[in-house]
């Protein structure tokens, strides 16, 4: 069997000859500490900055470690801003710090020294004007876009009999990218003073999603699964009333899913981070059926109390708490015996519970890649 082949095969609960070692990439500064430590070749690691999951940096780091294949690797047609806006500096302070418009016109506090996401200050997006002539141009289904992904489609389906790896559809973000454009303060305000326009901006991006969705798949449609981005859940729950989501989100996760089961694609993956309980019922209703990245964290998430209320129909993919590639090996092995009894579920794929931070030893994550081969088969 090949990796496409196991991948398949884990998450429709048949027979394997081994489980497949899937990956989540890494911080760009990982990788560039992995280079400067002699670990890995630095053009690697400029190659992983530039062209990201599954290029050719991040598929030469895969191999140094072990992993088989990368679950962010997936292809599909733009479905957010197009264009997107023109980075601004809006303003340089003494300190060093600068105050930015980005590429989705939020507006962001950047420190200097600091690699995380830049602190939220405004947006953009004030009300109707704006939605209307900076948002709504950019938020139109148009040929342009299908012609940007025109080639990476049709050179997938050219090279689908000789693909070892599995392969993700990417078909957008319902809601995320809303939070992005408009920071969760904002968002949350919209949501009661403004229904009209909450519920226009849902439906806009829910109807473009739907139609770069299709165009895709009608240039090619041999993918092991959909995959959806979102992360609107921080570590005590979701950023959005369930209700509301329920009712208004819903629907379009729905309309898109059945597009894609038409095609022969059953397999439907989430990326959420944070505590995703309180939705993970209403993505299960409306056709998304693998969670993504089950984050440790601090609420300690995992797939067994999920499949035990909603059971085989709810698979996943990650759960592996990579914070121990910040400890030693004792950890890595204890984390190792920890997710035994998750691969025994059935439907579950382990993976670093989302991209490796800098703190990681290359030589741990290399050592959890030898002895997940050993115990896995």
């Amino acid at each position: 069997m090949n990796d496409r082949q196991r991948t398949r095969a884990v998450l429709h609960y048949q027979a394997y000859d081994r489980l497949p070692l899937c990956a989540f990439g890494y911080w760009k500064e990982t990788a560039v500490k992995w280079a400067e430590q002699g670990h890995i070749r630095m053009d690697w690691a400029q190659d992983y900055a530039v062209h990201g999951d599954n290029g050719p940096g991040d598929r030469a780091i895969m191999d140094a470690l072990g992993f088989d294949f990368n679950w962010g690797a997936s292809l599909g047609i733009n479905s957010y801003l197009f264009p997107g806006f023109q980075e601004e500096l809006l303003e340089e302070r003494a300190d060093g710090s600068r105050i930015l418009r980005d590429a989705e016109g939020l507006i962001v506090l950047v420190k200097p020294g600091v690699v995380s996401i830049p602190s939220e200050i405004g947006t953009t997006l004030t009300g109707r004007e704006a939605w209307e002539n900076l948002y709504l141009p950019k938020l139109r289904f148009s040929q342009a876009r299908v012609d940007q992904g025109r080639d990476a489609l049709l050179g997938a389906k050219a090279a689908d009999s000789q693909r070892q790896r599995p392969l993700g559809l990417h078909i957008g973000s319902l809601y995320g990218n809303i939070r992005n454009m408009l920071g969760v303060e904002a968002l949350s305000y919209l949501a009661v003073d403004d229904e009209d326009l909450y519920r226009e901006i849902i439906d806009t991006l829910g109807q473009l999603c739907l139609e770069t969705t299709q165009a895709a798949l009608d240039l090619y449609d041999g993918f092991e699964y959909a995959h959806f981005w979102e992360d609107i859940c921080f570590n005590h729950g979701p950023l959005v009333n369930p209700r509301v989501f329920a009712e208004l989100v819903g629907p379009w996760y729905r309309r898109i899913t059945d597009v894609v089961h038409q095609h022969g694609i059953d397999i439907v993956s989430l990326d959420c981070d944070g505590c995703i309980d309180r939705l993970v019922p209403i993505w299960l209703e409306n056709g998304v059926n693998t969670m993504f990245p089950i984050e440790v964290g601090t609420w300690n998430a995992s797939i067994q109390p999920w499949r035990a209320r909603y059971g085989r129909e709810l698979r996943g993919v990650g759960g592996m708490d990579k914070r121990v590639f910040a400890r030693d090996k004792a950890a890595v092995d204890a984390e190792l015996e920890r997710l035994r009894a998750l691969v025994d579920l059935g439907g579950y794929l382990p993976c670093p519970d989302h991209r490796i931070a800098p703190d990681a030893e290359f030589g741990l994550v290399a050592y959890y890649c030898e002895r997940f081969r050993q115990i896995f088969g």
